[in-house]
């Protein structure tokens, strides 16, 4: 195990034991690593197409359960096995990214991706299109598979920027599934969907066939059940991966309290919106999406426990005008704006410090991370239905707001607990 505040140290000492004197005369003359703005913004692109694989079938499961003769009590199976098989994805596929090639295993998972999302779209009957949608859901992490190429190839200093970019590309490419997959489904129907979005994913295949490096990435020689439970392992080892996977499991539950149910009030008297409206509604977290980036990049200056203390008190505060959505629809819209730039900047500094302190041990991290990102969106999709039908809206904001609360209480005892986990260094 390598202490998070000696890992700069150590990999130092390593580097200058194994280096040959004309290696070490070579040194300065080899080019600093970068990541272009260009590929930057492919990696944001390729990150929000895989991940909206996961949500197109929100808008379209009455579709869908038309189609195939689906009763109306079991088609959110649909949502529920596609998010299972992201989070067996996250465990089984995401940690390879820590041992082999880079370009094989992110356009194979496309090209895998391509393939389910075509059995989506040609299922004859419901049991095929349930299979095929968990495998979808499998082959979503690809994304994560890019975020932590991302900040692999980032030059240490400029990494919160581009981790904060790639990241944003996720954020808008959630938020964008329900509103594209719920027009294109209006006009053609569900499964032209699954087609749009195998032909886009085949063409970004072949486009990062042809940027991603093919070289190994300080590959671990271990065999693979090793590795996935090399993931657990990491947890005992790291408790900046406790600390941060905690965090990750109350804001996205709370997040998540305030998303699942919001279509319940907004369908129902005064404001009887339709699906589309309450669709559009939606994207206004994509102002939020900004905080990413600005948010990596206050990290990257050494101000990374900051911005989580103005993200997390973001988060809180956005349940004040959320509970005055009987009032006006724009209460919630303004809560959508503050409740996402919240969590956009507590996820990309989540990830910054992460990415500092086991560099061979990326892909891992970001699995065991992620794993308690998809459990707080289950626990939240399941609390917040159950308090919204006991005690309606302003129940469920009384729980966002206790969830919140307790996220900002646990970023407090966490930091006193470990200051070298603070990340708030001056920086050279």
């Amino acid at each position: 195990m390598v202490p998070p505040d000696t890992t700069r140290t150590t990999c130092t000492a390593r580097t200058a034991r194994g280096t040959s004197a004309p290696a070490a005369a070579a040194a300065p003359s080899a080019p600093a690593r970068r990541l272009s703005p260009a590929i930057a913004l492919l990696f944001s692109v390729a990150g929000g197409l895989a991940v909206a694989n996961v949500y197109y079938s929100q808008p379209l499961l009455d579709l869908i359960a038309d189609d195939l003769g689906i009763g109306r009590s079991t088609i959110g199976l649909v949502g529920t096995l596609t998010q299972v098989g992201y989070a067996v994805g996250l465990l089984l596929l995401v940690p390879l990214g820590d041992r082999l090639a880079p370009r094989p295993l992110i356009v194979g998972q496309l090209g895998l991706s391509v393939v389910a999302l075509g059995a989506v779209a040609l299922a004859p009957s419901a049991p095929l299109m349930l299979l095929a949608s968990m495998a979808v859901g499998v082959l979503a992490v690809v994304a994560q598979v890019v975020v932590a190429l991302a900040a692999s190839l980032a030059d240490p200093a400029d990494r919160g920027r581009i981790v904060g970019t790639v990241t944003s590309g996720i954020v808008i490419g959630i938020l964008l599934a329900r509103t594209v997959a719920g027009a294109i489904g209006d006009l053609a129907g569900w499964r032209a969907v699954y087609v749009v979005s195998a032909v886009a994913t085949g063409v970004m295949a072949a486009v990062l066939a042809a940027v991603v490096p093919a070289g190994r990435r300080r590959p671990e020689r271990i065999g693979y059940l090793q590795l996935v439970g090399s993931v657990f392992t990491l947890f005992a080892q790291e408790p900046v991966l406790r600390a941060r996977a905690g965090l990750a499991l109350l804001t996205f539950t709370a997040v998540t309290v305030l998303l699942t149910p919001m279509v319940l009030p907004l369908a129902a008297p005064p404001f009887d919106l339709s699906h589309t409206e309450i669709g559009l509604l939606g994207l206004a977290g994509a102002a939020g999406a900004l905080g990413a980036g600005r948010a990596g990049r206050r990290a990257d200056r050494g101000h990374a426990e900051r911005t989580l203390a103005i993200g997390l008190t973001a988060m809180l505060v956005s349940w004040l005008p959320a509970v005055l959505l009987p009032h006006s629809v724009w209460w919630l819209v303004l809560a959508l704006v503050v409740v996402d730039y919240g969590l956009q900047s507590v996820h990309v500094v989540n990830q910054h410090l992460l990415y500092r302190v086991r560099p061979e041990a990326q892909s891992r991290l970001t699995a065991g991370y992620m794993l308690f990102y998809s459990a707080g969106c289950g626990l939240g999709a399941i609390a917040s239905t159950l308090v919204y039908e006991h005690g309606g809206w302003t129940a469920v904001c009384g729980l966002g707001s206790l969830i919140s609360l307790l996220a900002l209480v646990h970023w407090w005892v966490t930091t006193r607990r470990q200051p070298a986990d603070t990340g708030d260094r001056v920086s050279p």
